[in-house]
């Protein structure tokens, strides 16, 4: 496995469009989101104009799209970034991609672009990107209760951040095994 991630472009559109369908991705998504194709297209534009404050990013594996996740500054001052949406296509699953494009992404964020804080928040139903987050290192911070409207009934919010700190200790950590 050879992950890496870059910056998605116009040509990621129709890729992007199939992966939000998915059956086991649509219901984890922010209901919020854009996820149809205008949607998607407008959000590549708006990185390519701002690249500094946010945008989708396209996960590959062994140089073939396996995913897709996203980040927004959210605190320019206070140097915090948002990530989430990460979605990852069925046959790629289970083999430790998801966690490995996390890494990817927090190096990017801290390290490169000079984030202090990254902050994510998962449906609480949604255990598998829970613990996804747990081993990716982010540290469960809190609970949003019953915030969020989804079909009929409310949904807690689940608060992860990553700090730059945090980034090293795991980084210390990996380089002692």
């Amino acid at each position: 496995m050879s992950v890496s991630i870059r910056r998605a472009r116009a040509d990621d559109v129709d890729f992007l469009v199939d992966l939000y369908e998915d059956d086991d991705v649509r219901p984890f998504l922010a209901a919020s989101g854009a996820y149809e194709r205008d949607g998607i297209a407008a959000t590549i534009a708006r990185a390519e104009e701002d690249p500094d404050a946010g945008g989708l990013m396209i996960v590959e594996d062994g140089g073939e799209r396996a995913g897709a996740m996203a980040w927004e500054r959210k605190n320019s001052r206070s140097r915090i970034a948002h990530a989430g949406g990460l979605a990852v296509q069925p046959r790629s699953r289970g083999r430790g991609l998801a966690d490995e494009a996390a890494r990817l992404l927090q190096r990017h964020l801290i390290r490169e672009l000079g984030f202090h804080r990254i902050e994510l928040e998962i449906y609480g139903f949604n255990e598998r990107a829970q613990r996804h987050a747990e081993r990716s290192g982010f540290v469960r911070e809190g609970v949003k209760r019953k915030a969020y409207r989804r079909g009929d009934g409310w949904v807690d919010g689940v608060l992860y951040a990553l700090l730059a700190e945090d980034l090293d200790e795991l980084d210390a950590q990996r380089s002692r095994r």
